[in-house]
């Protein structure tokens, strides 16, 4: 079955960075866009970031846009999300998600899977 075990959360201070990394099994890991999903205390799931499948397009929310970088490798069936710049905003349980389809069709997201989350705290 798919399993996705995200990894690489922690505590930060603001302005500082932390690498996130989401490891991939159960499915054929390059036929599917990836995502970045946070939900923090109160309110609803965010989507945060997108990759197609073949890692040639990617989409960010207005919110990290320029202080985020989402990458993969299908290789090694892993999908990475760089966090620079961090704000105490940025406080969150982070997800990744396989979506249904290859591409993000009208550009938005159709989790297909989610996994268990690993928590960013950005504090000083």
């Amino acid at each position: 079955q798919v399993q996705l075990v995200e990894s690489g959360g922690g505590l930060a201070q603001p302005g500082g960075s932390l690498r996130l990394s989401c490891a991939a099994s159960g499915f054929t890991f390059s036929s599917y866009a990836m995502s970045w999903a946070r939900q923090a205390p109160g309110k609803g799931l965010e989507w945060v970031s997108g990759i197609v499948s073949d890692g040639s397009d990617t989409y960010y929310a207005d919110s990290v846009k320029g202080r985020f970088t989402i990458s993969r490798d299908n290789a090694k069936n892993t999908v990475y999300l760089l966090m620079n710049s961090l704000k105490p905003e940025d406080t969150a349980l982070y997800y990744c998600a396989k979506d249904q389809y290859h591409i993000f069709i009208g550009r938005r997201p159709r989790y297909g899977s989610l996994g268990q989350g690993t928590q960013v705290t950005v504090s000083s």
